[in-house]
Formats: structure tokens, C-alpha cells, sequence
């Protein structure tokens, strides 16, 4: 590949970081605009690339899980994103979680010193047309280029707010009211602290909660929460019983003060490789700091914990991808310009990092000249392709990797019966068929 061929990628998230990286190592040159440290979000800490905001975890491990199918594809391509997370993941049962400063500091060091890679810092506020560009800038990009987006594609409203659950200090949760296991035993070594609570511990949180006062939403802003990151006090809102069959479902543990299930629970998973902190898994909230705090410490294990971390809120604008861009990611108002991660309407870190990959080989076959080829149905990259291109424009919302993606019609099951068989042979068919593309391609 001549390295006269240059792409723009702008924002140095999961999707811009793995673009970049494939495309640099396909030998195509790439200037990384990143507008962090002269421009922050609300939700960013630092000027690295590749930052985790809300959680440190990539998602399940299992081969024939909905994400263990992404990851061995992703895998298949070379993602920088998951040789990353393997060299710096923490224990998580069987879920692949990573600390997240060195995963980002090793993420930027690679993207830094790539000689085909150009990292700046600027703000852009809107696309040179004339040029092939990446637009990765997530779910926080600026008003300015959010305007130029709404310009070219005639849409200004899809949004929905995200919130982040709370970090704790390791040393300031009580071991006396807490205990260390994960579901059912899985996952092999000791990943999960369990603050279990009786039914009056409980219902005196959820009263907490629930009497809390939230931060509120900007006069011109509707809330529309993705279903996957709704605040905890919204989950508790639908009922009293919701959380328990929710973030705080107690199934597949055991109490070892009392050798049975508890009425409740809520995990915290490791942050970081040396267990000093902890994140609240599935406790997003958009509470203000000392309602959080009085209903935190009303959960046994945590009545003298320090917070490293409150939870937070923040607005995410994506784009009805169905509507505005071509098979390709490509804008269809403006075919040189591409998209790709959470903005477009994928949710999570794992599938972001995929959408990047998936753009990036998009924009390589044009780049080489070659006709576009998608990756197949019966795939977990065709299946996130599918929901991207193919969902309905009106009910369009943002999603993760999920078997509801994937079409059985496109597999071969005949006379597999049971959800785990079944899967099983997807994940093995969904390999088959995407090593074999991807050799198509020649890569």
C-alpha cells in the first residue's frame, strides 16, 4: 500500500484508536485529531486514548456468548483494542475487564509511536469533505460539530443520556459485611466483593433512593435513557422488587454468614490490577453527590466507604445510522466521510471498538480500489452491520452485541435443539464464515 493515501480520523476513543491502528498497519497514513486536553467532556479524565469513562469491563469471555463471538472476529483482524485488554486485564469472572489507566496509557504509547500515525490535538468543527475522514468522536462531540452533523443529515434530535456508576476505595469496604465470589462459582479466580442485604436493609435503600434528589435535565434536552445504562433510580422506580431482579439480583451467590441466598445484593467489580478500587456494577445514577452518598451508606458493606469516583449523568447524541449512512458507514449526504462507534448508534466499548474496525476495513477496500464487501449475515460483525444499516429508522436506539442481532435463518441449525447447543454452533459457524471473508479480502 502507498503511503500517499492518508485518512482523518477524528476522536481517539475506542472506534478512532482501533481505526487508526488497522488502517496505519494496512500502510495507510493517518492524522488522529483528538481535541482532549485543549477540550474535555464531562465524562473524560485525561488526554489518553482509548479512555474508559463508565466501566472497565469489555464483556464476556465465553466463546459462544453474543460478545465471545465479536471478540474471536475482532481477534481475527488483529484488534488492538483486545491485545490491549489481555495484557493488562484484571480478575472478572468471565468477563474480560481491564485496568483501565494502563490499558489507555499502552493504547496511546502504540498510537504515538506508530511512524504512519500523526496524533493531534485540535477541536474540529466540522468535515473537510474533500477528504476521506473517520468521524469516532463519540457520544459526547462538541455542539459545533454535532451542528454540522444535524446539517448533512437533517436530524438534530437523537440523543439519550448516559450515566457512570460510582468507584470506591478498596480498604474503606467492609469485609465483615461483605463477601468474595462470583455467580454460581464461574469464572475461576476471585473477581467479584458481594454487599448482601436483608429485605428491611433493602427497602430502607430503595427508600433512600428513591426520595433522592437527581441532577436536572437541561431546559431544551427530553430524557431518553438507553435501556442497558438507565439509572439505578430510574430501574427502582418501576417497582419495588425491580432492582432485586436487576442490578441487585442475589441469584448464584451464597451468604457465607448465613449459607443462604440474600434478599439482595450488589457486586463491585475490580477497577484497577492492584484491587485498589472498585466500581458499583450497574449503578449508574444521575443523583446528586449527597443524595448518592445517603443511600450508598445505607448498603451495609459500604456505610464507610470513600468514593473515589460519585456517579454522574452526561447527554449522548448519536445519529439514526438506518437513515443517514450507506452500507459502507459512509455518510450518504457525503460519501467521503465515515462513522463509526458509539455515535452511531452501537452501545458499549466492545462493539465501538468493532464498529472502528469495521469502518476502517470499509475504508481500506476503497482506499485499494476494491468493490465493497460486507462482512456476511451470519456473523457477529454482519449481525451489528445489520442493526446499523438495516433496523428501523423510526424505532432506531442504540444497542450492544446480543443474539436478537443475529438471524437464525442465516445459520445452519437443523436438528440442534437447546439455547446452548444452538449458540455453540453459531459461534462455530459465525467464525467459519468470518475467517472466510476476511481471507477474501486478503487481509
Amino acid at each position: 500500500m502507498s503511503k500517499n493515501f492518508s485518512v482523518k480520523i477524528i476522536g481517539a476513543g475506542l472506534a478512532g484508536s482501533e481505526a487508526a491502528i488497522f488502517l496505519a498497519n494496512q500502510g495507510i497514513a493517518v492524522t488522529l485529531a483528538e481535541m482532549r486536553p485543549l477540550q474535555t467532556t464531562e465524562a473524560h479524565k485525561t488526554s489518553g486514548c482509548a479512555e474508559l469513562v463508565c466501566s472497565n469491563s469489555l464483556k464476556s469471555k465465553v466463546p459462544h456468548s453474543a460478545p465471545g463471538i465479536l471478540k474471536e472476529e475482532m481477534r481475527q483482524l488483529g484488534s488492538i483494542v483486545l491485545q490491549t485488554a489481555d495484557q493488562h486485564a484484571v480478575p472478572s469472572g468471565d468477563a474480560l475487564s481491564v485496568d483501565r489507566d494502563a490499558f489507555s496509557a499502552s493504547i496511546t504509547e502504540k498510537i504515538s509511536t506508530h511512524p504512519l500515525i500523526t496524533r493531534v490535538s485540535e477541536r474540529t468543527d466540522q468535515v473537510d469533505e474533500n477528504e476521506i475522514t473517520l468521524v469516532a468522536t463519540g457520544p459526547l462531540t462538541t455542539p459545533e460539530l454535532t451542528q454540522w452533523i444535524a446539517q448533512k443529515t437533517g436530524n438534530d434530535d437523537f440523543y439519550f443520556y448516559d450515566a457512570i456508576a460510582p468507584i470506591i476505595d478498596a480498604t474503606t469496604i467492609d469485609p465483615n459485611s461483605s463477601f468474595i465470589q462470583n455467580r454460581y462459582d464461574k469464572g475461576g479466580d476471585e473477581a467479584y466483593i458481594n454487599c448482601p442485604l436483608t429485605e428491611s436493609e433493602y427497602h430502607a435503600f430503595l427508600d433512600a433512593l428513591l426520595a433522592g434528589d437527581q441532577v436536572p435535565s437541561k431546559n431544551f434536552e427530553k430524557e431518553i435513557f438507553f435501556q442497558g445504562c438507565q439509572p439505578i433510580e430510574a430501574i427502582a422506580a418501576t417497582g419495588r422488587d425491580t432492582l432485586r431482579f436487576g442490578p441487585m439480583k442475589p441469584v448464584g451467590l451464597t451468604d457465607p454468614r448465613t449459607g443462604t441466598k440474600p434478599y439482595a445484593n450488589v457486586q463491585l467489580r475490580p477497577e484497577n490490577r492492584a484491587k485498589t478500587a472498585y466500581n458499583m456494577v450497574g449503578f449508574q445514577t444521575k443523583l446528586k453527590y449527597g443524595s448518592q452518598l445517603k443511600a450508598l451508606r445505607l448498603i451495609p458493606a459500604l456505610k464507610n466507604a470513600e468514593f473515589l469516583r460519585m456517579g454522574s449523568i452526561h447527554r449522548n447524541s448519536f445519529i439514526c445510522a438506518p437513515k443517514v449512512l450507506s452500507p459502507d458507514l459512509s455518510l450518504k449526504s457525503s460519501p467521503k466521510t465515515y462513522f463509526a462507534g458509539q455515535i452511531t448508534g452501537v452501545e458499549g466499548y466492545l462493539e465501538s471498538a468493532a464498529c472502528g474496525l469495521m469502518a476502517a476495513v470499509f475504508i481500506s477496500q476503497r482506499i485499494r480500489g476494491r468493490t465493497h464487501s460486507a462482512p456476511p449475515a451470519n456473523t457477529a460483525f454482519g449481525a451489528l452491520l445489520s442493526h446499523l444499516t438495516l433496523s428501523s429508522e423510526k424505532n432506531y436506539q442504540p444497542n450492544n452485541i446480543q443474539f436478537s442481532l443475529f438471524d437464525p435463518l442465516y445459520f445452519d441449525l437443523h436438528g440442534i435443539k437447546g439455547r446452548e447447543p444452538v449458540r455453540e454452533a453459531m459461534a462455530k459457524q459465525c467464525s467459519e464464515n468470518f475467517s472466510s471473508w476476511r481471507k477474501s479480502l486478503g487481509f
